[in-house]
């Protein structure tokens, strides 16, 4: 287990669901992965990332799809480039990624809590 933290320090992460809008292969990646498009609604827009979830995913597959996404990250340069948010996910027994995403048709925006 990490780290205890304040419920304080908690609210200062600000997860959204979003809606992804595209996604394709990150040729230039050290490791597999894709490029994606991630729309946050109206308030917080379309944001770029990249993802190590080539196990579980296919780029055709992925949009269309709801994820979770911590959007007030610093961006953080990807090789060519730069992921404006952290899509999340858990390791599978494999330890390959697997996108936490509702279970049911959303809002996009729409905060954790």
């Amino acid at each position: 287990m990490s780290d205890e933290v304040s419920f304080d320090d908690f609210m200062k992460v600000d997860v959204r669901v979003g809606r992804v809008i595209e996604a394709e292969v990150f040729a230039e990646a050290r490791k597999p992965a894709y490029k994606m498009m991630i729309d946050f609604g109206a308030e917080i827009g379309i944001k770029k990332t990249s993802a190590q979830i080539t196990k579980h995913y296919q780029p055709d597959g992925l949009v269309g799809r709801l994820v979770m996404a911590v959007v007030n990250f610093p961006p953080r340069q990807i090789g060519p480039i730069r992921s404006e948010v952290l899509t999340l996910g858990v390791p599978d027994e494999d330890g390959e990624v697997v996108l936490l995403t509702p279970n049911k048709d959303v809002p996009i925006g729409g905060r954790l809590y």
